[in-house]
């Protein structure tokens, strides 16, 4: 039995999402459509590895090479993804990818490897957990067994929103999301990922992927970017106006997307990722998720110490609030040249 480690080419990217389909250790953020979409969108370098045996792929690793002066020289698995951390069908094809991840971490000149939530955790890498949490749980089959999921308190906004004049509408123009999503990033203080991104996404992941919209007298009130693997739908990148939350907007959008999806044919809802002790993770705990604490793991070169990319490092905190007060049109315009960076 060999193992051969090969970087993906467009020939293999068919031969890739088969395997992640079928790999139980695998996620929407381990398809091959994420080179493309990383590269033209950030052009960050996409490193994606594959171990073949026998003539078959038996382990995949989507690593970027996110170079930037302000976040640093480093090598994550997956750039801009809440996952994608090795995965594998069993313990040698995990040690033949973390080999080659260590290989290019010296060829490449980055300061270290980061795997997001790895399903094989290594006892002598750096760690941090508890900076952020995932909720996730099964769609009930019938829209009143749904509600009846959801809390008293939140399932009343839910019903009086249902019963107002809200309407939902699913969109293939990214016009309205992009204009609410990137009004949240503002105030968030984050600089936003490009419209480019966006229609990347819609692009490369059509009919995996699409934008639910809730409208009020027709004026969009907020938006989400949902993606569809195996038996699930995750809510993914979502913005709103401030009368989003006085209406029940948001409820009801998330309501819909819940009920569209079991009409479709998915049965989980993953309700994604959110930093611990924020507004929206106590949004989803409110809906009666749970946390699910995860990890970060750091392969660091020499002594170097752990990286703290995250908006609750002191240092950020300046940035956030000025970024906070810029004027719309200027943090449209200077957000995509500092997020191809953050990875």
């Amino acid at each position: 039995m060999t193992d051969t480690v090969r970087l993906l080419d467009e020939a293999n990217q068919g031969r890739w999402d088969a395997f992640v389909t079928a790999c139980p250790a695998a996620s929407f953020f381990h398809r091959a459509g994420w080179k493309k979409v990383i590269e033209d969108s950030f052009g960050q370098k996409a490193l994606y590895c594959y171990v073949e045996r026998n003539g078959e792929i038996v382990g995949v690793l989507p690593l970027v090479h996110v170079k930037s002066r302000l976040f640093g020289n480093r090598l994550v698995a997956n750039a801009f993804c809440v996952d994608g951390a090795p995965a594998a069908a069993d313990d040698a094809a995990y040690a033949a990818l973390d080999a080659k991840a260590e290989a290019l971490l010296g060829s490449r000149d980055a300061d270290y490897i980061e795997y997001r939530n790895p399903r094989r955790t290594h006892p002598d890498w750096g760690r941090k957990d508890g900076l952020y949490a995932t909720f996730d749980r099964p769609i009930a089959a019938d829209e009143d067994s749904t509600l009846k999921q959801i809390p008293r308190k939140q399932r009343a906004v839910v019903r009086k929103a249902l019963e107002s004049d809200l309407t939902d509408t699913v969109d293939t123009d990214v016009s309205d999301f992009y204009a609410l999503y990137s009004l949240s990033m503002r105030n968030l203080g984050t600089p936003v990922f490009s419209r480019r991104y966006i229609e990347n996404l819609m692009r490369v992941f059509a009919g995996d992927i699409d934008i639910l919209t809730v409208r009020q007298g027709g004026k969009p009130l907020t938006s989400v970017l949902n993606f569809y693997f195996r038996d699930r739908v995750m809510p993914y990148y979502t913005g709103a106006s401030p009368d989003a939350r006085r209406t029940g907007a948001a409820d009801l959008m998330y309501f819909r997307v819940m009920r569209r999806a079991v009409e479709k044919g998915f049965a989980h809802f993953d309700f994604g990722r959110s930093k611990v002790d924020t507004g929206p993770y106590a949004f989803k705990k409110n809906w009666g998720f749970e946390p699910q604490p995860t990890i970060h793991e750091f392969r660091m070169k020499g002594n170097l110490p752990l990286p703290d990319i995250n908006p609750n490092n002191p240092k950020y905190k300046l940035m956030i609030a000025a970024w906070q007060r810029l004027p719309l049109p200027v943090a449209n315009l200077l957000g995509p040249w500092i997020s191809r960076d953050v990875g």
